[in-house]
């Protein structure tokens, strides 16, 4: 039996050459109409410079984003403005502004980048073994998710920071833990629907394990809205993780990121209203490359399924 599109496995219970190509055709053909539609070439070209300025950080900002300039403030202790020296001015202490933003950006992204792959392992995973196995696993499962999702990600977040001690470390797995809630819902919902083809049957026929159909089969027909959800879930992580550093229970000081440079603007906002401006643009930059790219993906996806 074969269903045209479907993962077919050979006798070994691997899908064969041909099968993989096809699979592939379609996530190639919304590539294509990505590259296409002008939201999807303004959110490439965003998600790339913000990406280029935080991989490059180190190289492109001009001072250290610690370093407090004697020069960075005049002499009623009020800091500087823009100049050839700092590109966006100085900020309350006398730091660099533009050297702190690149570097601010680049602690923003090493967390909620590093904190989605996380979220969707945990969230495949989960979504997998519920909608697959199903019975008592999927009931068990499911009510775990549903309760942690009746939560506010925030406050759950916010509580386990105040309990652990914070460092980047602890805060990417915080952020991770509470952000795969929606995507093991959407896995498993597809998942009840993957089992039900023939190809999965015409698996088992051939003595494939459950494992190996789950591995195989089954992820290499998810894989493609896990990427779409998980581009999309970035420009949230990014906020979330500027949402907690702004309440101070994210990325610690002195090491800049975008939450704790608006949080410390705001006290700024009638007198010197860049210093909150700056990187609340920048944030909403990242957060608009990351949406328009995701929804460009997922309506390319969604057309050529």
């Amino acid at each position: 039996m074969s269903v045209t599109g479907a993962a077919v496995p050979a006798p070994d219970g691997t899908p064969s050459t041909s099968t993989r190509s096809a699979e592939a055709r379609p996530v190639r053909e919304a590539l294509r109409e990505v590259a296409t539609r002008p939201a999807g070439i303004a959110g490439a070209i965003l998600t790339c410079i913000v990406l280029v300025a935080a991989i490059f950080a180190p190289v492109i900002a001009p001072h250290s984003p610690l370093y407090q300039f004697p020069d960075g403030l005049r002499a009623d202790g009020s800091p500087v403005g823009p100049s050839a020296t700092f590109l966006l001015g100085a900020d309350a202490l006398g730091r660099d502004e533009f050297s702190r933003l690149l570097w601010g950006l680049r602690e923003t992204l090493v967390v909620s980048v590093t904190a989605n792959i996380i979220a969707a392992v945990i969230g495949v995973a989960v979504g997998c073994l519920a909608g697959y196995y199903g019975g008592w696993l999927d009931a068990v499962l499911m009510r775990i998710t549903e309760v942690l999702i009746a939560i506010p990600a925030i406050l759950l977040a916010a509580f386990l920071a105040i309990v652990i001690r914070p460092s980047l470390a602890t805060l990417i797995l915080i952020v991770g833990g509470v952000s795969w809630f929606y995507l093991a819902k959407i896995v498993r919902a597809e998942v009840l629907s993957i089992r039900q083809r023939e190809f999965v049957s015409a698996a088992k026929l051939y003595g494939a394990g459950s494992g190996t159909i789950i591995f195989i089969h089954v992820l290499r027909q998810v894989w493609s809205l896990v990427i779409v959800y998980t581009t999309l879930q970035l420009a949230d992580t990014a906020t979330f993780v500027s949402a907690m550093s702004f309440v101070g229970v994210g990325i610690q000081p002195p090491t800049p990121s975008l939450g704790d440079m608006i949080a410390d603007g705001s006290h700024y906002l009638e007198s010197i209203p860049r210093l909150a401006i700056v990187p609340g643009v920048a944030l909403g930059l990242v957060v608009l490359g990351f949406n328009l790219l995701g929804d460009s993906l997922h309506d390319a996806m969604e057309k050529h399924a």
